[in-house]
């Protein structure tokens, strides 16, 4: 991938945004072509089904599945996202519980604001809070637990990293937030959770902005 000059990034908006996702993961897009997408991946998972599976079984995995993702893609839209990032590809037979939400920001936190001035209040807000620099926007990594909620439907606590980054030449505040959540083992902070986590932190290092 061609390296942007400095000038290039002070100077212009990006156009988007691009990320290499972990391997066994797909994307869904949620401006435009979700549906394509979710079918894609619902036909995918029902090739990893093991042979010799009545047809009604077949049948009622592929509508649990879709109603799954349509789920998924419809938490994602309520959260500005642009994509939806999530495994497709089984480890001993299971799916990890997972996603990546890349989203818009669209009031920006602090409008007004300078973006020093916003990742200093974000950093304050606590010690799960550090500042981080990707592909030349400095940016709040925020690391945290969110609680079970059975009126929601959420029967576990889940481990959440978000980034929060600028937008590079923007004259408003405009930002982009990367979200990673995971219920991982059921135990937000245990080894396997944790292990999830550094992937996806070696999954930012990937990320960068596009200017064509």
């Amino acid at each position: 991938m061609p390296e942007v000059s400095d000038d290039v990034r002070r100077s212009t908006m990006p156009l988007g945004y691009r990320l290499v996702p972990p391997p066994g993961w797909d994307m869904i897009p949620l401006r435009d072509g979700a549906d394509e997408a979710v079918k894609r991946i619902v036909d995918l998972g029902v090739t990893q089904l093991s042979e010799g599976i009545p047809k009604d079984d077949v049948i009622k995995a592929r509508l649990e599945l879709m109603k799954r993702l349509n789920k998924a893609v419809q938490q994602a839209r309520k959260a500005d996202g642009l994509t939806l990032y999530l495994p497709v590809e089984r480890i001993h037979g299971t799916l990890i519980a997972a996603s990546i939400v890349v989203s818009e920001a669209l009031a920006g936190p602090g409008v007004g604001v300078g973006s020093g001035e916003v990742v200093a209040q974000l950093l304050a807000d606590g010690a799960s809070s550090e500042p981080v620099t990707v592909d030349g926007a400095d940016g709040v990594r925020v690391d945290k637990t969110v609680a079970a909620d059975l009126e929601r439907e959420v029967a576990y606590a889940s481990r959440r990293i978000d980034y929060v980054l600028p937008v590079p030449g923007s004259t408003v505040a405009q930002w982009v937030t990367v979200c990673f959540s995971t219920i991982a083992d059921g135990h937000p902070h245990s080894e396997f959770a944790e292990v999830l986590v550094e992937l996806f932190d070696a999954v930012m290092t990937t990320f960068r902005w596009s200017y064509s």
